[in-house]
């Protein structure tokens, strides 16, 4: 169970940490005007924020509400 719920948050942090990089690397196609490479990243974070719905559970719920604030 405690193995469960650290490969669980593991995998969580690792979607996480991916979704920051991501989202600088939006930031600076953006300041750069590059819009196929800002359009591509977009989907790319997309992908990932819909990989970490899918293995969301209630801790982690209050994990990412955090994260809003």
């Amino acid at each position: 169970m405690i193995y469960q719920d650290y490969e669980s948050i593991s995998h969580v942090n690792e979607l996480l940490r991916k979704i920051r990089v991501k989202e600088n690397q939006l930031k600076i196609a953006q300041e750069s005007n590059m819009a196929y490479t800002a359009q591509s990243i977009e989907n790319q974070i997309l992908e990932l924020r819909h990989k970490l719905s899918e293995s969301q559970d209630p801790e982690l719920d209050a994990l990412m509400s955090l994260l809003d604030d």
